[in-house]
């Protein structure tokens, strides 16, 4: 499973493995492809499986009262997507999952995730190696909304993300950020007239 072969780099990188463990765990994984477009969740589905993206790139997103997208997170390769609150509880989710290029997940259910954690400890410690790196993503992110500039944001943004600034469509980027696709291109406008300007 080409895929697969993702996964244990990913996992490598983050503790030691045997063979027999790697064969141990690649059944517990399902390969799924998707194209432009297709969802792997939709907002009032229970989920059912977490995703760890092998190639392409995901988005997260949720529509408010009035109608309006609001995207919560992007998923490229080598990163997890799930809704731990309703893989946990069993209720329907709020988030949309959709590839937003032709994309590659594996998939694992909450039964397998508990049956691999406890019979294979080095995925145990380099899946909670995953889990602190995304949480102190999205508090950076939470504390960047609160105290920067839309400026700021992108800047950040491409600096996190270098690989992402040319794949992700622009008004998903905006709506990413907090602003509009007016102010975003506006952004992208003076940054690269000053660079202009610093190389003359």
């Amino acid at each position: 499973m080409a895929g697969f072969a993702v996964l244990r780099q990913y996992l490598e990188a983050r503790a030691s493995f045997t063979e027999a463990q790697f064969a141990y765990l690649e059944p517990h994984f399902l390969p799924r492809s998707l194209a432009a477009g297709d969802f792997l969740q939709r907002a009032g589905d229970v989920a059912t499986h977490a995703a760890f993206i092998t190639g392409g790139c995901l988005r997260s997103y949720v529509i408010d009262a009035k109608g309006k997208e609001h995207i919560v997170q992007f998923a490229p390769e080598t990163w997890w997507l799930a809704d731990n609150k309703s893989l946990a509880s069993r209720t329907p989710s709020q988030y949309f999952y959709e590839a937003i290029e032709p994309s590659e997940v594996l998939l694992c259910s909450p039964a397998s995730h508990v049956v691999i954690v406890a019979n294979c400890p080095p995925y145990a410690a380099s899946f909670q190696t995953g889990l602190q790196k995304h949480a102190a993503a999205k508090d950076q992110r939470i504390v960047s909304a609160l105290s920067t500039s839309a400026e700021e944001r992108y800047l950040e943004f491409v600096e996190t993300y270098p690989s992402l600034v040319q794949r992700v469509p622009q008004f998903m980027l905006a709506s990413y950020l907090g602003i509009s696709p007016e102010t975003l291109s506006r952004i992208r406008k003076n940054l690269s007239r000053h660079q202009n300007q610093s190389r003359r």
